[in-house]
């Protein structure tokens, strides 16, 4: 099979979890995940099989979405509620005040990743770093915080639930611990649900017992979505059948060989398919005479 499908990732699950049952069910080792999910988070995972694992790099520089719910007056060594508590404080602060801080997170801001993460130092990931009792340095990285949505803040129990859509390499976790480190309290999440990632919606997501089921009906395939959908705001062009062979080698092609004669402009990008309409790959246009190719598919 060849595609993506739009996985649900349930809690406990990590996400190579999600990539080793996969390969079980559909009987296919080629198959790679497009952003790693804590495995106490759940939500949209997008997964790509055969010939779009090619894709998987492109997927996991999109923007995202999160639910998110943050404890204020806590602090842990992961950044969230599973890890090991370093300091509690009480919240003093007003629902006014909380929702300023918040709030004052929108935009572009230095983010220094958590230890515990995936990032790698020196060859070795930083998570396997900290249960070593080790920390290292990291130096911050800018991320985009496009919007922020605050959907409640209990005074009670001292928590923010809140729609996040952010920009690749954010740290929700981190998020939270920088609110509550501007609120003078603390922070930590307490729990995370990915709602989108780039045109990949929950509502559309499917389970891997879903996916299981599909499997046994044979129908699976009506669920995956096909590579050139990502592309669809590239312009389509066709290439002549006696010209075929020139794409099919990865060659470059003269605008000639096309159906239909296209207006180029230097570096344009263009959904190639052939007669067939069989997707060949993305081709980028050299000059006004020539496409060449960026990404094959084949």
């Amino acid at each position: 099979m060849d595609g993506i499908l739009n996985i649900y990732k349930e809690k406990g699950f990590t996400s190579h979890d999600v990539v080793a049952k996969l390969r079980g069910i559909v009987k296919q080792k080629k198959i790679g995940h497009t952003g790693t999910l804590d495995p106490d988070a759940s939500g949209v995972l997008p997964v790509c099989l055969g010939k779009a694992t090619k894709v998987c790099d492109l997927l996991t520089d999109k923007d995202k979405t999160y639910e998110a719910v943050m404890q204020l007056g806590v602090v842990t060594d992961t950044q969230d509620l599973s890890g090991k508590i370093l300091n509690k404080q009480d919240v003093t602060a007003s629902e006014e005040e909380i929702r300023e801080a918040v709030m004052s997170f929108t935009g572009v801001y230095d983010q220094i990743p958590p230890m515990y993460s995936a990032l790698k130092v020196n060859g070795k990931k930083l998570y396997e770093l900290a249960r070593e009792g080790k920390v290292v340095e990291r130096k911050p990285r800018q991320v985009t915080i496009h919007k922020i949505s605050i959907l409640e803040i209990d005074m009670v129990k001292k928590t923010v639930t809140m729609t996040v859509e952010c920009s690749k390499g954010t740290y929700i976790r981190t998020l939270c611990q920088d609110i509550g480190g501007k609120l003078g309290c603390g922070g930590a999440m307490a729990q995370l649900k990915r709602t989108r990632v780039s045109s990949f919606l929950l509502d559309d997501s499917i389970t891997l017992a879903e996916v299981e089921r599909l499997m046994a009906e044979g129908t699976v395939e009506e669920k995956l979505i096909p590579v050139d959908s990502l592309f669809e705001h590239l312009d389509a062009v066709t290439v002549s059948k006696k010209y075929q062979k020139y794409v099919d080698n990865g060659n470059k092609i003269e605008i000639s060989f096309l159906t239909l004669p296209v207006t180029t402009s230097k570096n344009q990008e263009f959904r190639v398919y052939d007669e067939n309409n069989r997707f060949v790959g993305i081709f980028e246009a050299e000059n006004r005479r020539f496409l060449k190719p960026k990404k094959m598919f084949l």
